[in-house]
């Protein structure tokens, strides 16, 4: 499955409502972790066609990370039934974010 770029709340607000997990990735394209993360997020997508993943990029979406609190890039959100149930600040290691997928 592919990334999902997300470009506007009304998107954004779609995804979540979906019945597969979502994982979400805040980031900017001026920061070197999330350089460092966005392979991580992106294998997840590919391998694992049971969860979306979306991207959302804080300067071109701010309205999206705001709503969420997000101060600190590069920050996943996986989400369950519409609701957060998992954070992560930095970069995090593959096995960790799949370990809260399931």
């Amino acid at each position: 499955m592919m990334v999902v770029l997300i470009e506007n709340e009304k998107q954004f607000d779609e995804l979540v409502r979906g019945e597969k997990p979502l994982l979400v990735d805040f980031y900017a394209d001026w920061c070197g972790p999330c350089r460092m993360q966005s392979p991580i997020v992106d294998a997840i997508a590919e391998e694992n066609s049971d969860v979306v993943v979306a991207k959302v990029n804080v300067d071109d979406v701010p309205e999206v990370a705001e709503r969420f609190g997000i101060v600190s890039i590069p920050t996943l959100l996986i989400f369950k039934n519409g609701s957060v149930v998992k954070q992560f600040v930095g970069v995090t290691m593959k096995a960790t974010i799949l370990a809260s997928l399931k």
